[in-house]
């Protein structure tokens, strides 16, 4: 068995409820693929919540942050990508701005 399953096998499996990301993302993390339930934080130039939700244990969730797309204000950073981290979480969408790109990649 293989941990690995293309998304196009799971948006063929299940067509009414999955479907890819539009292209706007770009990875920045140390994993290139991961998965988990999902966990959602809506925030708007303001990341208290999402350190406050990485700090809990994730058990292997996944968080999708909901920053509104705004540039303006970073959501993540290598501090709290390091939180997530320690406390088990799979990964992070974040539609918004991240920093610490470098920080990022180590995680």
């Amino acid at each position: 068995m293989t941990d690995k399953i293309s998304t196009c096998d799971i948006c063929d499996d299940f067509p009414d409820v999955a479907r890819p990301l539009p292209p706007i993302f770009t990875d920045f993390g140390g994993k290139m693929a991961f998965h988990g339930s999902i966990r959602t934080v809506k925030c708007f130039e303001d990341n208290s919540k999402v350190k406050a939700v990485l700090a809990t244990p994730g058990n292997g969730a996944v968080l999708i942050v909901d920053g509104g797309g705004s540039l303006r204000r970073s959501l993540v950073g290598g501090n709290v990508a390091a939180s997530a981290a320690a406390n088990g979480w799979a990964g992070i969408i974040v539609f918004g701005a991240v920093r610490d790109k470098l920080e990022l990649e180590a995680t």
